[in-house]
């Protein structure tokens, strides 16, 4: 849920030469009460066009029942807000209803609706109250205008809410990706991989070293293997991230080797004059494993 303290940073980029430009018209005192009267005296039948423009243009992506539910909630919070004496979004006064636009952008968004669709949840309200505005009356229609006004600056409040809200959605998909694209398996008693599978960054190089780590700590054991078959291509700043975990695998008490270095591979790294030192390296993962098993029964032959 947006915090209404930013919401009204944001709502105030809506005045002159703001974001908005002219939709930063706030509403009169007389305005703001004949709004608010309206919504009241028309509740029932506001309520009823409002669901029925929203579920037109959501296209029964939702119940009807359910977006009674949301309408009733939205016309409620509009009325609320004007009767507290709202005359802007920005308002003190109109801090619930920001919340509620939120929370209804927030929900959107997980939902997997549209900008657009959210918004225009929104924007229906001025079909609904002219449905129930005296046309004919040169006065009402001017309150109209501005009544308006004041809904078009709720609807742009809850897109830019919605972009803020997916936008959080995919950062946080991104990470879960990026952690479900580094695993550390366990190969054998004592040996546990991390197959490499794509570009490596600084985040990802990051990601890598903390679940090798971990997965050391964890089970203990004394040999890693860091397949780089997946990897396209390794340059400088690629050979570096595998250097670091190298080192702070062999500062947790494991060794590492380095498999998967393909014939271009090492004609690059030989090329950029990169030094692995004296870190294993193999070809091929089941090369690296008979080199690590190789070790294990060495070691245990001396121990006897």
């Amino acid at each position: 849920m947006v915090k209404s303290g930013a919401a009204a940073r944001d709502l105030r980029e809506a005045q002159p030469g703001g974001r908005y430009g002219e939709a930063a018209k706030m509403l009169s005192s007389q305005e703001g009460n004949s709004f608010a009267d309206l919504l009241a005296t028309h509740a029932e039948a506001v309520i009823s066009a409002w669901t029925d423009e929203v579920a037109h243009s959501l296209r029964g992506r939702l119940s009807h029942a359910e977006l009674q539910r949301q309408v009733t909630e939205l016309q409620k919070g509009f009325q609320s807000a004007l009767f507290g004496g709202a005359l802007d979004l920005a308002d003190d006064a109109a801090a619930e209803l920001r919340a509620q636009l939120s929370e209804l952008s927030s929900l959107r968004a997980r939902q997997g609706f549209s900008a657009n669709e959210t918004a225009v949840s929104v924007f229906t309200l001025k079909d609904a109250i002219l449905r129930v505005v005296n046309t004919d009356d040169a006065g009402s229609l001017r309150d109209y205008v501005s009544f308006s006004t004041f809904i078009d600056r709720a609807a742009l409040f809850t897109f830019d809410s919605y972009v803020r809200v997916r936008e959080e959605l995919i950062a946080d998909q991104a990470e879960q990706l990026l952690e479900l694209s580094t695993p550390v398996v366990k190969l054998w008693e004592g040996v546990v991989a991390v197959p490499l599978v794509g570009t490596l960054d600084s985040a990802r190089a990051q990601v890598v070293m903390e679940r090798l780590l971990q997965s050391l700590v964890d089970t203990g054991s004394p040999y890693a293997i860091i397949d780089i078959t997946g990897v396209p291509a390794v340059d400088t700043q690629v050979a570096q991230h595998i250097l670091k975990t190298v080192v702070a695998a062999r500062l947790m008490g494991a060794d590492c080797i380095i498999s998967g270095i393909r014939p271009q591979i090492a004609q690059t790294i030989v090329a950029l004059g990169i030094e692995f030192g004296d870190i294993a390296t193999k070809a091929s993962l089941a090369d690296a494993l008979r080199y690590v098993l190789k070790l294990t029964g060495t070691t245990k032959r001396q121990e006897r």
